[in-house]
């Protein structure tokens, strides 16, 4: 019965998945504005003419709505479900585009194929993911009741779906990948890379220690950084805007309030036989422990405990961000068992629906009496300006939004947001400029340019100037002597490491340090941010009859899923950017 259980409530979830792959009817209606449905398309977007429907869309996002909701006990807040939002609707497409290659190119499971992957000696990791025992092996006498019994018609359906659909997935990964290969060098080169070691010493030269009066910039010189590397100042769609807040953190009242409860439920605290339940009906945000903890290694915010008798409870801590009381259970010796009953301090209904009218009044004025400026004014608000990128939801001057980069995208100069709720504050924009893709002008980047022409030259005069050194010595010490600089040490550098000790990261210098032959000085390697002379002490090889077979598969199913992985990554971008996909979200959701 447990395990016919456990096979019920993993089904519901592979049914929700396939739900929202599928698109069987299941709409959330409260989240749409009947009134923009009326006039508007009536799917959310489309893959080369193949809808994705409003049914799919939100039934995957209630998937992972109910999956949070689960998982952490909290309704998904407005920002969070906007990131679902974004990741359901590229889900849906690429699941469409890979559906349509898959038609395309004929690719099919047989029923066969569909019996092995369940009854075979190796089943799909799906079925011994369901039908396992606790001791590790597979439950041959569940799965023929499962799949056979009637009364689990829906769940072997699901599990032959998702079966079926994992299968042929396969198959067009195994297609796309069929030319790239791991060689047995590719194998041996990765060994030796990971295996192999240096002792080095090195000088550095910071490129900073070229002064500016040293350094002459001309227009010319600025002209031709820009028209040679113009690829750099290529701009993506970016919006301007301002906005203004209105805050949801905690009020005194609504801490003095939290308190209050807290100080309520102390005495019942004190007479309670079961103190995990009650942690847990009175939602404690520090759960039940139970175990025994030496005094000397209670944390300082807790000590108030010690001074209590066994059963009774302390007066209300302040820890910053919550408050606690805490009840000492039992004490043995230096040992003592307690429970925290918590509370964090956070804003209280009323003061979040306060702060949302007083968005939604603003709204209201802007668009309707005065304008945006003159409301935020007339309320004594100071819009903040911003900055943001088309596909980044980083904002400069805010942090990062997805629901405020929706908004942004799809609002046009002048128009007015809905009051946005982020995780301390509702916001209302307006846009205020929007810049389509192209190159920023010189004048805009000029001081910019200006800066990294000064550190190429920095460079150049440094690299030049080691260089002059490098041919009048011909030790490290020598050369140490000559530039008054420190002789560097480091054992033991890897040559698949990223990072120079004591000088930071430093790739480049690295993969010339295991260029070089043992007991050689180098010339001046150029760095990051300085100038390089290393000599290598020592290289350390790993010898290649170490190299097992298990290691040798291990290795190779690394890289392949490597290769394999950044290749289908970029066939998808292709196969999207060779695809006409229409987006209609912003149309149709509110």
């Amino acid at each position: 019965m447990g395990l016919m259980t456990k096979m019920r409530d993993n089904t519901a979830i592979v049914l929700y998945i396939l739900i929202g792959s599928f698109g069987l009817l299941w709409v959330i209606m409260d989240v749409y504005d009947p009134n923009a449905i009326s006039m508007t398309p009536r799917s959310i977007g489309s893959v080369n003419g193949e809808e994705i429907t409003v049914e799919e869309y939100e039934s995957r996002i209630q998937y992972y709505t109910n999956v949070y909701s689960q998982q952490t006990g909290a309704s998904m807040t407005a920002e969070l479900r906007a990131i679902y939002e974004s990741q359901v609707w590229d889900e849906l497409v690429n699941t469409k585009l890979l559906e349509q290659k898959m038609d395309e190119l004929g690719i099919t499971v047989t029923d066969s194929e569909l019996l092995e992957m369940v009854y075979s000696d190796t089943p799909d990791p799906l079925i011994i993911q369901y039908f396992s025992r606790p001791d590790g092996s597979i439950d041959r006498f569940a799965i023929e009741n499962v799949l056979t019994d009637p009364t689990y018609s829906q769940e072997t359906l699901a599990i032959e779906v998702q079966l079926r659909q994992k299968r042929r997935q396969e198959k067009l990964s195994n297609f796309i990948t069929a030319g790239l290969q791991v060689t047995d060098q590719d194998v041996q080169d990765e060994f030796m890379k990971r295996n192999t070691f240096a002792d080095v010493s090195f000088i550095r030269f910071p490129y900073n220690e070229v002064t500016d009066e040293e350094i002459t910039v001309t227009d010319d010189d600025i002209r031709d950084y820009y028209n040679e590397n113009l690829e750099l100042y290529k701009a993506e769609e970016n919006y301007r805007a301002n906005f203004v807040s209105f805050s949801t953190l905690p009020t005194a009242e609504d801490s003095a309030t939290i308190i209050g409860e807290l100080e309520d439920a102390r005495n019942a605290f004190a007479t309670a036989t079961n103190d995990s339940l009650f942690l847990i009906r009175e939602q404690s945000t520090t759960g039940y422990n139970g175990i025994f903890i030496n005094k000397d290694e209670l944390r300082e915010d807790y000590a108030p405990v010690l001074d209590v008798a066994v059963g009774e409870v302390t007066e209300i801590i302040n820890l910053g961000p919550s408050v606690a009381v805490i009840k000492k259970i039992e004490e043995q010796g230096d040992e003592i068992r307690f429970a925290v009953l918590s509370k964090v301090f956070e804003a209280l209904p009323a003061t979040i629906d306060n702060a949302g009218e007083e968005a939604d009044e603003f709204v209201f004025y802007a668009e309707e009496e005065t304008s945006f400026a003159d409301e935020a004014a007339r309320s004594g608000l100071t819009p903040i300006p911003v900055f943001a990128t088309k596909g980044n939801t980083f904002i400069a001057g805010l942090g990062s939004s997805q629901q405020v980069v929706a908004f942004l995208e799809n609002a046009d100069e002048g128009d007015i947001s809905d009051p946005i709720e982020l995780s301390s504050q509702f916001v209302v924009l307006e846009m205020v400029e929007k810049n389509e893709e192209g190159y920023r002008p010189l004048e805009e980047v000029r001081a910019q340019i200006e800066v990294q022409v000064k550190n190429d030259k920095r460079k150049e005069i440094t690299l030049q100037r080691v260089r002059d050194l490098v041919a009048t010595t011909s030790t490290l010490e020598a050369l140490s002597e000559a530039s008054r600089k420190e002789i560097q040490e480091q054992e033991g550098l890897a040559s698949s490491a990223l990072v120079l000790f004591g000088a930071g990261r430093e790739p480049k210098v690295i993969g010339s340090v295991f260029a070089q032959e043992q007991g050689s000085m180098s010339d001046a390697l150029e760095g990051t941010n300085g100038a390089y002379v290393v000599y290598v002490e020592s290289v350390t090889e790993p010898n290649m009859s170490t190299l097992t077979d298990a290691t040798v598969n291990s290795l190779r199913s690394e890289l392949e899923q490597q290769v394999n992985q950044s290749y289908l990554s970029i066939w998808l971008d292709e196969l999207k950017d060779e695809s006409d996909i229409e987006d209609n979200r912003s149309r149709i959701v509110r």
